[in-house]
């Protein structure tokens, strides 16, 4: 199905769930973020960061850290309310909350209670009009009480961060869940009216071959997620130190994760699941595969989505906003944000402020992730017509006039063909992962 060209796949490239990227970011002014939010207007999404997990998987990038310390949770929780008082202070009457989402970390690695004081909290600071309610959950730390607890706030979105089914993948990654115990989180999720349900997986761990990646997704499949995502795993233990414990003489090669990538799509796909850009999929009955087929679908920093929105404030350590001319970064350092919002202040101090012609290459390059296609000005066509070649000759693109669209050959090209009109890249060296 796809053709494997390593030239093309040799530049580690961003993911875009933002642009400009993380790696642009830089001192924001005094009071930047503060005037974002007043300026806010109409429907807002909210994101919040729970830097938590009972157990932490050697793989794993994400800022978290392990919960045993009761006393270093309580107070980030207590951090965090302060900092939804604030923004409920500065955001203008007009503004309406119609998605709510929480990351981490694993949300459910704090107790079933200091979830529903943290919804309680928002209910009362915040102008919720009736939001949609979604939660990434650690299927090792699934309780019936936490079940019942998102039955009672009304999530219908969960995703559970299942990686492989493969025991002995599970025991490489630090990761050990058997089959039972996702069936079981599964049972109680939809028990508990979650509708749309997600399962992360990856390809490229140590060790790992097709026939791990096959029993995985048939068990996926046959479990019933609604929405799937297949990652390539990033080992980059000289940014991640906990993956040290990773043995990387064991990793498959460039060409074998590839061939996994296509594995992966062509297996969904063949399984009544609809591709959603080049590595998420989604059953036809799914909101995602709805936005796609609509061309609705948008990216912002939780991934593939089908938010409509402009606004999106991140609450928690490391968490993002974005605006229409803004991109902030909360404080990453768990400790120092929990000092700056305990002190009635906004922990935001980096990011970006995005110029008319950053917006226009942010809605470029998602246009072209999430609907394959975009027109170009003919001053972005004059750019980049020479650095296009190489994939229109070999099928992996094409130009009709100035529509540059990117084939099904493409699809796993498409993050290095969205690279190409970021024109921070040769500005900024940094390290990314793997197109792949």
């Amino acid at each position: 199905m796809w053709t494997y060209h390593p030239d093309l796949l040799a530049k580690p490239v961003p993911r875009y769930t933002s642009y400009p990227t993380a790696a642009d970011f830089g001192p924001l002014p005094q009071g930047a973020i503060e005037r974002a939010i007043e300026g806010a207007s109409g429907d807002i999404s909210l994101y919040l960061h729970i830097p938590f997990c009972e157990k932490i998987c050697y793989y794993c990038g994400c800022n978290t850290g392990a919960s045993g310390r009761r006393s270093r949770v309580e107070s980030y929780l207590a951090a965090l309310h302060e900092e939804i008082a604030v923004v409920a202070r500065l955001l203008p009457s007009d503004t309406r909350v119609r998605r709510v989402a929480f990351g981490g970390g694993s949300p459910n690695a704090i107790e079933p209670h200091e979830f529903l004081e943290m919804v309680d909290c928002l209910h009362r600071q915040l102008p919720l009009a009736n939001p949609d309610w979604s939660i990434e959950l650690d299927p090792r730390t699934m309780t019936t009480e936490w079940g019942r607890t998102l039955g009672e706030v009304g999530v219908t979105r969960a995703s559970m961060g299942v990686q492989t089914f493969s025991p002995h993948l599970q025991k490489a990654i630090g990761r050990e869940q058997d089959d039972a115990l996702i069936a079981r989180s599964v049972d109680w999720l939809r028990a508990a009216g979650v509708t749309s349900m997600n399962f992360d997986l990856m390809y490229g761990l140590p060790g790992q071959t097709r026939g791990d990646l096959a029993d995985s997704l048939e068990k996926t499949r046959r479990m019933g997620a609604d929405r799937v995502a297949v990652f390539g795993y990033a080992h980059v233990p000289h940014m991640v130190p906990r993956q040290t414990m990773i043995d990387a003489s064991d990793l498959p090669g460039a060409e074998e994760r590839f061939e996994m990538a296509e594995q992966g799509y062509a297996f969904l796909t063949g399984h009544g699941y609809e591709a959603v850009g080049f590595d998420h999929f989604a059953l036809p009955s799914d909101p995602m595969a709805t936005a796609t087929r609509e061309g609705t679908l948008r990216r912002n920093f939780q991934g593939f989505t089908c938010d409509s929105g402009e606004v999106l404030i991140g609450f928690g350590s490391s968490a993002i906003s974005g605006f229409p001319g803004l991109i902030a970064q909360n404080e990453k350092n768990n400790g120092r944000y929990r000092m700056i919002s305990s002190q009635g202040d906004l922990s935001a101090a980096v990011g970006i402020a995005r110029s008319p012609e950053d917006r226009m290459r942010a809605r470029l390059i998602e246009q072209l992730l999430c609907r394959g296609k975009v027109e170009l000005s003919p001053c972005l066509f004059a750019q980049a017509q020479s650095r296009l070649h190489p994939f229109i000759e070999r099928g992996l693109a094409r130009l009709d006039g100035l529509e540059l669209a990117i084939t099904q050959e493409g699809l796993p090209y498409a993050r290095v063909i969205a690279s190409l009109f970021d024109s921070y890249r040769e500005a900024t060296q940094h390290r990314f992962s793997s197109a792949i």
